[in-house]
């Protein structure tokens, strides 16, 4: 297997998790970091030992870059997976993919155009927890997918969004917990379910009176394989109390994962509080091993740093992908789902109005 060489676009508090995880990740080398600020590029590259360039297209011509992953704020992600497509480069983009359905089908056909592969971060999908979900469902124990619930119960206070300029306002950050907090659970809950074809949806600011966006959103979905769903997402719950994704088949048996417990995970200002871990298992036969789940999630965590380690399997498995030439386990089609959701909420929030999908 040939190592797959990677250029950063973006410095912030994720590229340094993506660094890290690169060092980790079999198959994987980080080389050089782009962007726009030189101080702050060049104060990255010395930290991680890499080159620094200006554009994603320098780092092709000088560094021989095969892939990027792209960290910058979300608002930028379409323009920049573009560039970098446009240089020759294989793409990892920070999740949400970008802002609207219409700029992530962009993005997707710009990657079919050149032959480079195009994936988002949706990490949470390595978890063994969610894992087992995905076999379970796989392997028909739940019958089909008949009912889904994402409940996140979150919290950011004034610290986290004055961290940076851009976060809590509409036209830098593009919205609030549906767009920032609640993708990794969204993108699950598709991946469980299927795509969406029905969101109704109403949102809010309940207690964040120092930014524009919603810290909070409900909303009720209907899933094109005519299931259901309902999503309480929050950034509202002092200090941060779980955040989870529950799968109800047609058999009659559940099945459900806490992906986050307690004070929610921040890039660069905090690491991972509890493990996540199946929290409901109900498929007949099987009802006594969640305990044994469970107590095996709780021992692994104790031996990983948990910040980086499900980065870097998603790092390999674009390594795998491009050295094979097959299709990431997240693709460009995954991360447009996740944004018609987020969409779906905020265009039927406004109008009071259920949107529908074809």
């Amino acid at each position: 297997m040939d190592t797959i060489r990677f250029g950063l676009m973006g410095y912030g508090k994720v590229a340094h998790l993506h660094a890290q995880a690169l060092r980790e990740a079999f198959g994987g080398q980080l080389v050089s970091v782009c962007g726009r600020n030189s101080a702050r590029r060049d104060e990255f590259a010395a930290k991680w030992n890499i080159a620094s360039r200006q554009t994603v297209a320098d780092m092709v011509e000088l560094d021989h870059i095969d892939a990027v992953i792209i960290s910058t704020p979300h608002p930028r992600h379409h323009d920049d997976t573009l560039e970098a497509f446009a240089a020759g480069c294989h793409v990892l983009v920070e999740k949400p993919m970008a802002l609207t359905e219409a700029e992530c089908t962009d993005m997707i056909l710009a990657g079919e155009r050149t032959g480079k592969l195009l994936s988002v971060v949706s990490q949470r999908r390595w978890y063994p927890s969610t894992m087992r979900i995905r076999e379970a469902i796989d392997s028909g124990k739940l019958g089909k997918p008949a009912l889904a619930q994402v409940v996140i119960l979150g919290w950011r206070d004034e610290q986290y969004y004055s961290s940076d300029p851009w976060r809590g306002k509409w036209d830098t950050e593009g919205g609030g917990v549906c767009i920032n907090q609640a993708p990794h659970q969204f993108d699950l809950l598709h991946w469980f379910m299927g795509p969406v074809s029905r969101i109704q949806a109403e949102w809010d600011n309940v207690n964040h009176p120092y930014i524009e966006v919603e810290d909070s959103a409900v909303a009720t979905v209907r899933f094109a394989n005519g299931g259901m769903g309902s999503i309480l997402v929050s950034n509202s719950q002092k200090p941060g109390i779980y955040a989870k994704v529950h799968v109800h088949g047609s058999s009659g048996a559940s099945v459900g994962v806490q992906t986050d417990g307690g004070a929610m995970f921040i890039a660069g200002m905090s690491g991972v509080a509890e493990p996540p871990v199946n929290d409901l298992w109900t498929i007949p036969g099987e009802e006594a091993l969640l305990a044994a789940f469970k107590q095996q999630d709780e021992a692994f965590f104790k031996t990983v740093d948990a910040t980086t380690y499900f980065f870097a399997r998603q790092i390999e498995d674009l390594v795998r992908s491009i050295n094979e030439g097959s299709r990431p386990l997240v693709t460009g089609e995954d991360g447009r789902e996740t944004v018609r959701i987020i969409e779906g909420i905020y265009r039927s929030g406004r109008t009071h109005e259920a949107v529908a999908f074809s």
